[in-house]
This record gives structure tokens, sequence and C-alpha cells, in this order.
């Protein structure tokens, strides 16, 4: 949407209940964590905060990591002892991407050179998206990424780097985008056959576009690589008030062995940083199973 557009352009690259409390500075965090999920917040969803902030208050919580972060501030998580779960920096925009042959050149650079950033940072995902149609078929895409991507997956199997491209709504979010389906996405893996090429599984998006969460992830999750969250409709808190269940998501996904980071991508309905911190810790506990 359009506020994300705009943050990743600029860096360039309640509680769940009355009777439990906003964690204090004083709760050490092995007392928040201990889930099955490991948890990350999206650092776009939370701009009123810098990231020094943003990353003091989400470890209090028991976040062990921010998403989608480029390497300019991946010194400011290293100080904090948080992960980076989602890297970016390498793509040129949400609109424009590896299904257009004529941003391969630029996007194959931005990304041999993100890959050993990311490797040398000790981290693991790199996102991509397909960009828009444009009046593109579907089976034009897929074979236009396919050859644009496997220019640098060499590099990324040999530096342990997984590439992930993120599947988004073009009902409501993203109009005209390609990979707005997680068929066409997965077959879009298949093709590449390599297990550093995974799908970002956006559960908020595929809501709006399909639907059958859970049973995707049940069928497809070994072309899941990462998860984001959100409620429906909105994008707000994964609260009571959406249509969505997530502790049963969750469950779905542990079930599946998963072991990677399931990050927080809502937008706080509220503008009141302390009404943010105290969803932000309900989202934690929601997914804490």
């Amino acid at each position: 949407m359009a506020e994300r557009r705009k943050f990743l352009q600029q860096i360039g690259l309640g509680v769940l209940a009355a009777n439990i409390p906003f964690i204090s500075k004083s709760t050490p965090m092995e007392e928040a964590t201990g889930g099955i999920i490991k948890q990350s917040v999206c650092r776009w969803t939370y701009s009123k905060f810098s990231l020094d902030d943003l990353c003091m208050k989400a470890k209090q919580i028991g976040y062990q990591a921010i998403d989608l972060v480029g390497p300019k501030e991946w010194n400011i998580l290293k100080q904090h002892g948080m992960d980076s779960t989602m890297c970016n920096g390498a793509e040129i925009s949400l609109t424009e991407g590896w299904n257009r042959p004529e941003y391969h050149d630029q996007l194959t650079k931005n990304y041999l050179e993100h890959i050993e950033y990311v490797h040398k940072a000790g981290y693991k995902n790199l996102i991509c998206f397909s960009g828009n149609k444009k009046g593109m078929d579907d089976e034009t895409g897929l074979r236009n990424c396919v050859t644009g991507l496997k220019k640098i997956l060499g590099e990324a199997e040999k530096k342990g780097v997984v590439i992930q491209m993120e599947l988004f709504n073009s009902k409501i979010n993203h109009p005209d985008y390609m990979c707005d389906r997680s068929a066409w996405g997965i077959e879009l893996c298949k093709r590449l056959n390599s297990p550093n090429f995974k799908l970002l599984y956006d559960i908020y998006h595929m809501q709006i576009a399909e639907g059958d969460i859970i049973r995707t992830i049940q069928e497809s999750h070994t072309y899941f690589g990462h998860y984001h969250t959100a409620g429906v409709p909105g994008r707000h808190e994964i609260d009571n008030n959406q249509e969505l269940y997530y502790p049963a998501i969750m469950r779905a996904i542990a079930a599946t062995g998963y072991k990677g980071y399931v990050a927080q991508e809502f937008i706080p309905s509220s503008q009141d940083t302390t009404e943010q911190l105290k969803v932000l810790q309900e989202a934690y506990h929601i997914c804490n199973i």
C-alpha cells in the first residue's frame, strides 16, 4: 500500500486482557519469550518510533527481530541483539520487478550486491517483488521471472541467502501486482527449483486474495519461507475485531515444523504511541502459542 511504498523509498533500501499489564522495563526477556513461534516486527508499520527505540520496546515485549530493514540500519539491530529477519534495499520498487526484462540488469546488479551484504552481516532472507502486470499475461510473467532470478540464485545458494518473493493482494492494496495468488508463486518456485527461493506468505494479503489460509499452509508450506500478519479487513490489529483467528493459524504454521519468524505487519489503528505498544504486546501474546 501507499504508506509502505513511501517508507521503503525513504529508507532506500489494548493489552490481551484488562488484567495483563504492559511489560515493564524490568521484565526479563526470558520471561516474555518461550513460544514455538519466533516473532518479529515490521519496521515500516511502527515508523512513529526510531529504529533504536523500536528495538528496545519490541525486545522488552519478547520480540526477537525486526523485519524490512536495509543495510544502512543493520548496525542498530546488532547493537540491540535483534535479528534482521527480512532484509530489503535491493528492490527497485514494489511495482517494478522481476517480471519485466527491462529491469533485469538493474535488479541483477542490486541483488548480487545485497546478497553479499546479507551474507557478510550473518542474515538470511532478502525480499523481492514480481512487479505489476501492465497487460502482461501470467505465463509470460513466470518465464520472465525465471530468466531474471536465475541470474542471482547461484550466488544466493553459494552465500546461503534465501530470496523471497512477497505475495500481495491485487484487489485492495496493490492493484495489478502479478504475484497475487499462492498458486502463481508456487509455480514460480517449482520452475526455479532452488532451496534459496521461497515465497513470503502474507496472511493478510492472501486472506483478501483467496482465503483458505490454514489449508494452504498445511499443503504448501514447503514453498513458504516467511510469514506476515495483519487483521482483515483494514490491515489493523490482529484482535477480535477482525475475521482471522491467528492462534489457529499459528498452530498450523508450527505444525509444519517451521523454524523461521512470523512478522507482525499490522498498522496500529491508534496514533498514540502508548496504545501502539499495547497492541504490539497483545499481538505477541496472540501468536505466542
